[in-house]
């Protein structure tokens, strides 16, 4: 897992945490901020480049949640909810096993924090082209690192 937050490609936060719940924003999937792939599920992309999309996405999420938290991965106590957004053709019904994928990718840096539930949604297009995006919410132990920007001021 990277020590460094996935950076957000418009005016808003990677992750914020709050009274013991974390929250990342939706993530692609990036490696040093470049999608490393692009296009429609079902249609320019098969079911296994999916799923590896979004496994890293999956990842990145869990690393922006880790980054707000002072870079301590451990200190995510259970992940809660996974939401994975999928553009797809019409037609395409496979989102379940794309967001197989998702699971793959949290179990490979969280083995220990229990699977969510999530819910997988179908749609037309998303960021960049990216052909999936993942938010996750997680309990954790105590609020975001020191560094964390008071409400009503920008990081």
């Amino acid at each position: 897992m990277s020590d460094t937050a996935p950076r957000p490609q418009g005016d808003y936060r990677a992750a914020v945490v709050e009274g013991g719940l974390a929250m990342s924003a939706g993530m692609t999937p990036r490696v040093d901020g470049r999608l490393t792939v692009t296009g429609v599920v079902g249609l320019d992309i098969a079911l296994s480049a999916a799923q590896e999309a979004a496994g890293l996405a999956a990842r990145n999420a869990v690393t922006a949640i880790a980054v707000e938290l002072g870079g301590a991965p451990g200190r995510i106590r259970r992940l809660l909810r996974m939401t994975v957004y999928v553009a797809c053709a019409d037609g395409f019904h496979e989102l379940s096993k794309v967001a197989d994928g998702a699971s793959a990718g949290l179990r490979a840096v969280l083995p220990d924090a229990a699977l969510p539930v999530r819910s997988a949604i179908g749609v037309r297009s998303l960021p960049g082209g990216a052909p999936v995006e993942v938010e996750l919410t997680a309990a954790v132990d105590g609020n975001g690192a020191p560094s964390q920007a008071p409400f009503g001021t920008r990081p």
